[in-house]
């Protein structure tokens, strides 16, 4: 089966052309990263406008590097929440139009979903999934969630814990940004750390007994103040010392976490998903505590961490397995998108 993604959730635009849920035939990205550079964030409006410039475009060039036709399309999945409203109203619209004019069926996903999905995708025949079966404790860390889930099976979710104010890497986005370091502040927070000690500031590790949801705010808060105190961290040493330990602090929460979950749950395997997963330090943190504690890991490919849709192509080839084929979105739903509420806004883990 053949199924076509669109996610548009955010600030990529992303089309995907996905065989039977794994082999990827064709992903493609358009960043709007220069767009919002300049602003330090992302502006919701002008996300929404330029999907709707390019979506057009991403989809033929992803059917091109697929060297299909539209007429090969089975199915298509698509995103439909949690994200910005004005950019999901872009993808939705374009994935009912193209289930309309095919006759094909159409699944909607949830964003957080398709980051578990990410783990399945490979670029060769050679499946990522050998032993892929749940039980396992998914982690999915990104600019807009940290979400730590106990998966059941293929579609049966139960959300453990959640961030109760900042995602994590919308932390490492606005340290980056009080530091001056540039946006996003992900990828230079992880280069900067490799050059430092990540063992010269004791930051807090806001561990929060007795509940598996996560706060990143107090942190956030104890850097920002340790550099206001501390005038010599603007020097270049100094500042990639920081780096470490801010990144080192947020690491150690995220593994001690996890792993917990895994022996409170009886459960031997974990899977990492969301932008974040792609950082250095907490891959092989993880690596590492996973070979102590004998609990099998798996990591999507760096580029598949990011935003993609062909994670959510993978997504919907499962859903559709399981029979939940709808012929359109629900009008009811697209209406408030319209009217500009946001379903998805505390969108859940539904199971199948």
């Amino acid at each position: 089966m053949i199924i076509l993604g669109i996610e548009t959730s955010c600030d990529d635009t992303s089309a995907a052309v996905v065989e039977n849920g794994i082999n990827v035939l064709s992903s493609v990205v358009s960043s709007q990263l220069k767009i919002h550079k300049k602003y330090g964030g992302i502006v919701p409006e002008l996300a929404s406008r330029h999907h709707l410039e390019n979506i057009n475009f991403v989809i033929e060039k992803a059917m091109q590097n697929a060297k299909c036709k539209m007429q090969d399309i089975n199915a298509v999945a698509v995103t439909v929440g949690p994200g910005l409203i004005g950019s999901l109203l872009v993808g939705t619209t374009t994935a009912q139009a193209i289930s309309n004019i095919l006759k094909i069926p159409i699944v909607g996903i949830n964003h957080i979903e398709g980051h578990i999905f990410a783990n399945f995708l490979t670029t060769n025949h050679e499946p990522r999934t050998t032993n892929f079966k749940p039980p396992f404790i998914a982690l999915i860390v990104s600019g807009g969630h940290t979400d730590l889930i106990k998966v059941m099976g293929f579609g049966k979710y139960k959300i453990l814990g959640r961030t109760r104010d900042d995602a994590v890497g919308e932390i490492f986005d606005k340290i980056a940004k009080f530091l001056e370091l540039g946006y996003p502040g992900g990828p230079i927070i992880d280069k900067f750390a490799k050059k430092g000690d990540s063992k010269k500031i004791n930051f807090p590790r806001p561990y929060m007994p007795d509940t598996w949801d996560f706060s990143f705010s107090g942190l956030k808060t104890a850097v920002i103040n340790y550099t206001r105190e501390h005038k010599n961290t603007r020097t270049r040493e100094r500042l990639y010392d920081l780096c470490a330990s801010f990144q080192q602090s947020c690491a150690d929460v995220l593994v001690r976490k996890t792993v917990l979950a895994c022996k409170k749950f009886n459960i031997k395997k974990i899977i990492l998903g969301g932008g974040v997963s792609a950082n250095s330090l907490l891959r092989s943190d993880f690596i590492k505590k996973c070979d102590e504690e004998n609990i099998k890991l798996f990591m999507p490919a760096a580029i598949f961490c990011t935003d993609n849709a062909a994670m959510i192509a993978s997504a919907g080839y499962f859903k559709l397995k399981r029979r939940r084929i709808c012929k359109a979105i629900n009008p009811v739903r697209t209406r408030r998108f319209l009217n500009g509420v946001n379903p998805s806004a505390n969108l859940e883990l539904s199971n199948w």
